[in-house]
């Protein structure tokens, strides 16, 4: 195991009202609010949905190549650094990024996913995998 999920991402034009739609469905709480990144979960010291702005967002649309689904995975490790190998040995791609503390790869299929260094509330994702 190199990491665990943390958030998955969905791309919006408004964080904040579509958060508040999916904490209503899934009987979530808004834990952590942005100007651009919303999440919603159980508590703020777990996992769940994150709403992240995109303002020129073009919604998907089922069944159609041309506008398809928009997601990305987060996915927390111990280590950044000792992760971006690994990711890579398994076949991801690191991505170019707007910022260079991001992590951003895509996997085989091509697929976006994020590496996030783990938050001090959650355990270390070491002692999981053994």
């Amino acid at each position: 195991m190199i990491g665990r999920m943390h958030h998955v991402v969905l791309d919006c034009p408004d964080p904040g009202a579509l958060a508040g739609f999916y904490a209503e469905l899934l009987g979530l709480a808004v834990t952590y609010r942005s100007d651009d990144w919303v999440v919603i979960a159980a508590d703020d010291r777990s996992s769940g949905v994150a709403f992240q702005l995109a303002p020129d967002h073009q919604p998907p649309r089922w069944g159609d190549p041309s506008a398809p689904q928009q997601y990305h995975l987060d996915v927390m490790v111990d280590d950044v650094a000792v992760a971006d190998v690994q990711v890579r040995e398994l076949g991801a791609t690191r991505l170019p990024a707007h910022d260079d503390r991001a992590h951003i790869y895509a996997d085989p299929a091509g697929h976006p996913f994020c590496l996030i260094n783990r938050p001090s509330w959650a355990p270390p994702v070491s002692s999981q995998a053994e």
